[in-house]
């Protein structure tokens, strides 16, 4: 049995060097290219096509009401998951403000580990874009949501299927290329006449 040269180990270790060299340049590139892209926040989720996880939640605004994740069924809705600690969240908050006053579906606060006064302070002093907003201060209901980071957005249809997520700060162009279709998706399939804002 022959031993390998110097001269031949040398060279396999330089070939090898040069392919694991060459397949992460490959990476890099991919992953610098998907960063241009609108939709790289748009994270596939388990729960995309499955019912939105149950939860009994107190209303940030009145504790002594629980809101039920069935309770929302019946139209479509946007649940923005946000909390007055994060510095994201206020930078999309007047995107999701603007959204909101289009009244084309309905949005949803979802206050996640925050303390209750520090949220409606939040709230009073940036305007209140949501129709409720539920509050998770221990974070156990997020759990079922995968949330693992805020903000994160879900798109729910009437059924309570999940039918989009988005995780970081939404802009217009995310809004306008991302949400919206999946909701005219989502109305199209249910068969609902989606509502417009009156002009104004």
């Amino acid at each position: 049995m022959s031993t390998p040269s110097p001269r031949r180990l040398s060279r396999t270790a330089l070939v090898a060097g040069a392919v694991a060299l060459l397949a992460l340049l490959v990476l890099l590139a991919w992953g610098v290219l998907r960063s241009g892209r609108p939709d790289r926040d748009a994270l596939p989720s388990p729960l995309i096509g499955k019912p939105a996880p149950e939860f009994a939640l107190p209303l940030l605004h009145d504790p002594s009401i629980t809101v039920h994740a069935s309770d929302l069924r019946g139209a479509p809705y946007v649940l923005n998951v946000w909390g007055s600690w994060c510095p994201a969240c206020r930078d999309e908050h007047p995107v999701l403000s603007r959204f909101a006053l289009t009244k084309r579906v309905r949005v949803i606060g979802y206050n996640w580990k925050d303390e209750r006064a520090d949220a409606l302070d939040w709230l009073e002093k940036l305007g209140n874009p949501y129709i409720l907003v539920v509050a998770d201060q221990d974070g156990r209901s997020a759990i079922d949501w995968g949330i693992t980071a805020a903000p994160e957005t879900f798109l729910v249809d009437a059924q309570g299927i999940v039918r989009w997520k988005y995780s970081g700060a939404v802009t217009d162009e995310i809004i306008e290329r991302q949400l919206l279709p999946a909701l005219a998706k989502a109305e199209h399939d249910a068969g609902i006449v989606p509502h417009r804002a009156a002009p104004q």
